[in-house]
């Protein structure tokens, strides 16, 4: 008998900073400096409009809803999140930045609540309060038990993966890093010297080898890598051949699961040599419900993305997708006709990339090669 699959719990951008924190029993400052909002509750006010009531001073579970009852149900070895907001007090806006995220430290047990083995942070919101800003992300963070790849308080510690344990005795390896093009500032890299996050060149075959580089010297027999990428604009499905060359070198070079993110909708998904490529996973939590322009990409639909792996050879042994909704800033389950249009969206644009998007008979999304 052959090992039995790992599962992983992948998802996109949880934003637990601005409106939400708000929403939770110890909201921050709510001031903001965007060019309309000036109060980060005018966001729970547009959401209201929409859906209707929302508690003020809810518990810790709320934003996660009805997901924290899929997750203890799938029961997956590891959890992996990209964390997009400053966890700080600190009112040190960054200069030149359109929108601000950040929570109350004393708020974070709305992240501990879904149990992340890893955080991603390199991400364009966790320099939004500065290096001061990030430093106490990184002690909030530290102080939780929660560990965090991606930004540190120099490159070295940027670049370190968080490694999971695994029951077999193998290891999940997570790493994270972004680009420019997700909105990232270059003056935010990390430096040999200085904090900041893992940011890396635009797309290329020279970049990935360096990361593949740096992932077989600490690659063991039995280890499953995860490469989470913020990366590409909030809207649309296209995905540039960069990007597509950049995710097949990673795999090529030793990578089991491309976890890309930063669009605000789900992407493309791809079966490349075996191995998964998520080109974008889209929001998870976030306080976008009443914010008007793009209805077409359907924003308030979300997935949890459940991926197993054969964890000797890494490759994909199936791919399944909880379609859930946000209302009155909750995630709940997606509609039939709502599931099913997500699904028909995904299929469309990942029949490029070689693979079927199937509505399971339990509402579930599955993954096949076309």
């Amino acid at each position: 008998m052959g090992a039995e699959a790992v599962t992983l719990f992948l998802c996109g951008d949880v934003m637990l900073g601005r409106g939400v924190d708000q929403i939770l029993p110890h909201p921050g400052d709510p001031a903001l400096r965007e060019s309309y909002v000036l109060d980060a509750r005018t966001y729970v006010a547009l959401a209201e409009e929409v859906n209707g009531p929302v508690p003020r001073r809810a518990d810790f579970s709320y934003p996660w809803g009805d997901a924290l009852g899929i997750l203890d149900e799938v029961a997956p070895e590891v959890r992996v999140v990209n964390l997009e907001t400053s966890v700080t007090r600190s009112d040190h806006f960054a200069p030149g930045k359109a929108v601000n995220y950040r929570m109350n430290p004393a708020n974070l047990p709305a992240l501990s609540v879904a149990r992340p083995d890893a955080c991603a942070l390199a991400n364009n919101h966790v320099l939004d309060f500065g290096r001061e800003g990030l430093a106490e992300t990184l002690d909030s963070l530290t102080a939780a038990g929660i560990a965090a790849t991606g930004a540190g308080r120099d490159l070295d510690e940027a670049r370190r993966p968080v490694i999971v344990p695994l029951a077999e005795g193998g290891r999940a390896l997570v790493f994270s890093f972004g680009m420019e093009s997700s909105g990232i500032p270059p003056t935010w890299a990390a430096s040999d010297h200085g904090p900041g996050v893992h940011l890396v060149p635009a797309s290329s075959e020279h970049t990935a080898g360096e990361i593949t580089e740096r992932v077989r010297k600490v690659r063991r027999p039995g280890d499953i890598v995860v490469a989470s990428i913020h990366w590409g604009s909030n809207w649309g499905y296209r995905i540039s051949r960069a990007d597509v060359r950049f995710a097949h070198a990673l795999i090529d070079g030793g990578v089991d699961i491309v976890h890309g993110h930063s669009s605000h909708h789900p992407r493309p998904v791809e079966l490349y040599q075996g191995k998964l490529v998520l080109y974008g996973c889209g929001d998870l939590i976030d306080d976008y419900e009443g914010i008007s322009g793009y209805e077409a990409f359907r924003d308030d639909l979300r997935l949890l993305y459940f991926a197993s792996l054969d964890p000797i050879s890494g490759r994909l042994t199936g791919l399944r997708m909880t379609p859930m909704q946000s209302r009155r800033m909750r995630l709940c389950p997606a509609p039939p006709h709502d599931a099913e249009w997500l699904r028909q969206t995904l299929d469309e644009f990942s029949r490029d990339f070689g693979a079927q998007v199937h509505r399971d008979p339990d509402g579930v999304l599955s993954l096949c090669e076309a």
